[in-house]
């Protein structure tokens, strides 16, 4: 039953990214804000789903966690298009920028998030 929640997370995540990717569409060579927006958000939002979810329902509730944290975030977040937009900006100033502030930005988001969780639940 697992694998149920994780595809229909997943589903809704991809759906939710391509929508996002067609309201804000990507300029072919250019900066690649679309798939930087979408990681640091995911990287927010799962950050707050941690602290929320363990802190609601408890670590062992693994059809939420699996629904939202693996299904709806994996597939909203994607590394595989970080990876091919960076690999295409090369080691330009371009490149190093958008490595850089997605990889401190989604981990400082992430940081973030759970710090928000945390001062949620606590005022709850």
């Amino acid at each position: 039953m697992s694998w149920l929640w994780v595809a229909l997370g997943g589903a809704t995540g991809s759906v939710a990214r391509y929508g996002f990717s067609r309201m804000w569409p990507a300029t072919p060579g250019g900066f690649p804000v679309p798939t930087l927006t979408v990681n640091l958000i995911g990287s927010f939002a799962i950050g707050l789903l941690y602290i929320w979810l363990s802190g609601r329902l408890g670590l062992g509730n693994d059809n939420a966690r699996l629904f939202w944290m693996t299904g709806v975030l994996g597939g909203f977040t994607t590394y595989s298009a970080f990876a091919l937009e960076s690999s295409l900006l090369g080691f330009s100033a371009s490149g190093i920028v958008y490595v850089l502030v997605t990889v401190i930005g989604c981990i400082g988001l992430a940081w973030l998030g759970r710090l928000t969780g945390t001062l949620l639940l606590a005022q709850a």
